[in-house]
């Protein structure tokens, strides 16, 4: 369904130092910046990006918006979030784990610029 997510960050460096480490847990590899200063993580099903608004005002991260991750397992989903705090993201929402009548594990974080994101491991 979904191509790609981007999102703004007015510090892209900080912002890929975040998400090459959050993103490493995962398995991926770190991303790439273009000559825009953009900043690219590709995988065979998508990718997600970077970069710093195009019109030139100040990225704000969206109220209500989470972008999610896969996590193989719980323990990748501890690690992704570990490596979030430990590069300058702050954990947000309940601490990482199961949750009550769902098959998800969770774990949630703010990455340096505000925005919201998850890691999902389906336990089936």
């Amino acid at each position: 369904m979904f191509s790609h997510i981007m999102i703004g960050a007015d510090d892209v460096a900080a912002s890929k130092r975040f998400y090459d480490a959050v993103l490493g847990a995962l398995g991926h590899e770190p991303g790439v910046l273009d000559d825009r200063g953009r900043c690219f993580y590709r995988t065979p099903t998508g990718i997600f990006a970077l970069t710093k608004p195009i019109d030139g005002k100040p990225a704000t991260h969206g109220n209500g918006s989470t972008v999610g991750f896969a996590a193989k397992s719980p323990e990748e989903a501890d690690a992704w979030h570990a490596a979030g705090i430990s590069n300058g993201g702050t954990t947000c929402e309940e601490p990482p784990g199961k949750r009550a009548e769902s098959p998800f594990y969770l774990a949630y974080l703010r990455d340096p610029a505000g925005n919201k994101i998850c890691a999902l491991h389906f336990m089936g």
